[in-house]
């Protein structure tokens, strides 16, 4: 009974901690409050698609301070697990066509580097991708390292881009809360 209750206060945790990002990231360029980018680099054929490795320090999760002190787990592969995509509501949506620049960018480096990347425990580990109008960010919220498919990420900025015109954007949240990808439009909403 107790396990029951503890899964649904961690599942309910973090569709709360989903909605709290992006909305971060509708409000402009960045993915959090208060976001520190670890590095940046630009990939795809013609480097062209800005990448940030990126922690958000406002949204560390108590249990991570305690493992952060203990060896860290080995990564969880991902790949092809099933997410639910949403839109957001109406507003600036980025230009599909930019967001699929990023998407063969993801599909390039898959072929040239590897088809997989790793990101770190917790939702103050985020990679996030930027070409024009099209921003998009993957978040792992899950308190064990996440290993995910660039080709997988590709396909859904795919999806989501154009599913989601005449919105801001959109997401697509893992079935088990374990991680979710955003798209949405890079530049923050026009003054009303």
């Amino acid at each position: 009974m107790w396990s029951f209750a503890l899964l649904a206060v961690a599942l309910l945790s973090a569709q709360a901690s989903a909605a709290s990002i992006a909305l971060e990231a509708r409000a402009g360029a960045q993915v959090c409050e208060g976001q520190v980018n670890l590095e940046e680099t630009y990939i795809g054929k013609d480097k062209n698609v800005h990448v940030q490795f990126a922690t958000c320090p406002a949204f560390v999760p108590k249990s991570s301070l305690l493992e952060s002190r203990q060896t860290a787990p080995p990564p969880v592969d991902v790949c092809g697990n099933p997410c639910n995509t949403s839109c957001f509501e109406a507003g600036t949506s980025p230009v599909a066509n930019d967001c699929h620049i990023i998407a063969d960018a993801l599909r390039f480096d898959s072929q040239n580097i590897g088809a997989l990347f790793t990101v770190a425990n917790g939702t103050n580990n985020t990679v996030a991708m930027t070409f024009a109008s099209c921003l998009t960010f993957f978040v792992n919220q899950d308190t064990v390292p996440i290993e995910y498919c660039r080709t997988d990420w590709a396909a859904l900025v795919d999806i989501i881009a154009p599913r989601c015109q005449g919105t801001t954007g959109g997401l697509c949240v893992a079935t088990n809360q374990q991680w979710f990808v955003d798209t949405t439009h890079s530049a923050p909403p026009a003054p009303v």
